[in-house]
């Protein structure tokens, strides 16, 4: 499939089936995109990678018609064409997958593929009929004809909601589908079924334009890559004959390096803070087994539905009182029922969902930053919102949080440093270990090398952190020590420098405990 899609952008070759070129756009006079160039062919997938900031997210709301260019031109199909709406991007055959799942749970799977074009039969009715039969001829088309037409969106699971989100893109003969880390929330298996979908995508001959933070996907679906940087083009890669290491300099340029850092603080007789024997929780956990010291960075990697989502959340309280075994912490019987008791006991927790519930999106950068400990700068009318600030500065300041300053809303920022801020608000005396759910899901990987080097910092100073995440790299190049959970248990436990193959290797072993 890359030869061919190799072959349908050569010069002399057929006509693009999108050509964007000289796209330049500012807002408020800060020049956001300049003379960026993007070009696809029908039947390839084209990834647009950049960090955050790199002009990426505008460049596709130009395209989708959600933004209008300053200057330059769009052909499909070797026809000039302007969005000025999301509407008429649609009439134009080009479809956006947005990274949150749009689906509505309430209609079934046929009414939300016609959503947005409902067949209308006899006396102006709609005709369900109709309506039936397409979801089922798409659906049979994307290789998933088991997924029942007529069951609600609610009883799907999160791959087949995207499924159907792709079927409703194809019902309304998109030629163009724009997918926004259409992956994030999915496990590895469900990654392999979207990637099978948009195989066929290519077969049919839609051009598929795939936005991700994750480069090993990018590596095993993508014809071609291009990245943005700063608003401009960086560079243009064939995928089957480049390397990740190209593609991360010219995401980065000048600030390429290393994404671990190489002198992280050894590990070895750190003072126990928290002791866990025999812990279980009820389909999710079983008979784990481990410690954190003080001053120590703790891993534990395991794919989505292993139980890595349950573990931090029953150490913090979060699950509640359901759950057995045995928890100390720094030195007391640690029975968490709530958050609040998590919180009182010394302990911070960052949610995997960072929009959902790790951020208030409307409220300023300084005032979710002391969420947690509200109490410490007085009460309603009374707070002292100086001192707020000033010690929001200090976060801003030592996490290098790109932001206009403490006042600015939250949700203007990017995920990076949405995520810094999640981070900062623990950084508190109160607070001796750090829980960290996927610490940097839907982080460009800049800022993932800026947080990284945080975490360990924070650990020299004392601070204990439990890393909790699907990314084996992530797990493997940060940790001083690691442990692999797969179907709710520990299945190895590994030293600081583990190669992430052995570690990845160790979620397909039988489970067997996991040593101190």
């Amino acid at each position: 499939m890359i030869t061919e899609s190799r072959a349908a952008v050569s010069p002399g070759n057929n006509v693009p089936r999108l050509a964007m070129s000289g796209v330049s756009k500012s807002f408020g006079g800060v020049k956001v995109l300049e003379r960026v160039r993007f070009v696809a062919a029908p039947g390839e997938v084209v990834a647009l990678l950049g960090s955050n900031g790199a002009g990426k997210s505008t460049l596709m709301k130009i395209l989708t018609g959600v933004y209008q260019r300053d200057i330059g031109d769009i052909a499909i199909d070797g026809r000039a064409v302007t969005m000025s709406t999301t509407r008429e991007a649609s009439v134009a055959g080009i479809s956006f997958l947005p990274q949150e799942i749009s689906v509505i749970p309430e209609m079934t799977v046929a009414e939300n593929v016609s959503i947005g074009d409902i067949p209308i039969g006899r006396l102006r009715r709609v005709d369900y009929r109709a309506m039936r039969n397409r979801a089922v001829h798409l659906l049979y088309e994307l290789g998933f004809a088991y997924i029942d037409p007529d069951s609600f969106v609610a009883d799907l699971s999160v791959a087949e909601k995207r499924i159907v989100e792709i079927a409703r893109a194809l019902a309304s003969e998109a030629s163009i589908l724009v997918m926004d880390e259409p992956t994030a929330s999915l496990t590895e298996q469900e990654a392999e079924t979207i990637f099978s979908i948009i195989r066929r995508l290519k077969q049919r001959g839609t051009t598929v334009i795939y936005i991700s933070h994750y480069l090993k996907e990018v590596f095993a679906i993508a014809d071609r890559i291009e990245v943005l940087r700063d608003g401009r083009n960086a560079g243009s890669f064939v995928a089957a004959t480049t390397t990740v290491e190209a593609v991360v300099a010219a995401m980065l340029g000048s600030a390429a390096g290393a994404l671990f850092a190489t002198d992280a603080h050894p590990a070895a007789g750190r003072q126990t803070l928290l002791d866990v024997r025999n812990l279980a929780f009820k389909q999710s956990l079983k008979d784990i087994n481990f410690t954190v010291g003080r001053g120590e960075i703790v891993g534990v990697f395991g794919l989505i539905g292993s139980g890595v989502e349950a573990l931090g959340r029953v150490i913090y309280g979060a699950e509640g009182s359901g759950f057995f075994g045995t928890l100390t912490f720094d030195g007391k019987p640690h029975r968490p029922s709530s958050p609040a008791l998590g919180k009182a006991a010394g302990i911070g927790f960052v949610t995997a969902e960072r929009k959902k519930d790790g951020i208030i999106a409307e409220l300023s950068v300084r005032e979710n930053l002391v969420l947690p400990f509200q109490r410490r700068y007085g009460k309603g009318v009374f707070t002292a919102t100086g001192k707020e600030t000033r010690q929001a500065v200090d976060w801003i300041r030592r996490l290098s949080i790109k932001t206009n300053g403490p006042q600015q809303e939250i949700r203007t920022l990017s995920g990076g440093n949405q995520q810094k801020v999640c981070v900062a608000r623990w950084l508190v005396p109160e607070v001796k270990m750090l829980i960290l759910e996927e610490p940097t899901r839907g982080v460009d990987i800049g800022a993932r090398r800026e947080l990284y080097a945080e975490l360990v910092k924070l650990a020299r100073e004392g601070l204990a952190i439990l890393v909790l995440s699907s990314d084996v790299e992530e797990v493997a190049g940060l940790s001083d020590r690691c442990f692999a959970i797969d179907r709710g248990t520990f299945s190895g436990e590994f030293p600081k420098g583990v190669d992430a193959a052995t570690l990845m290797a160790a979620t397909a072993r039988p489970a067997s405990p996991a040593k101190n």
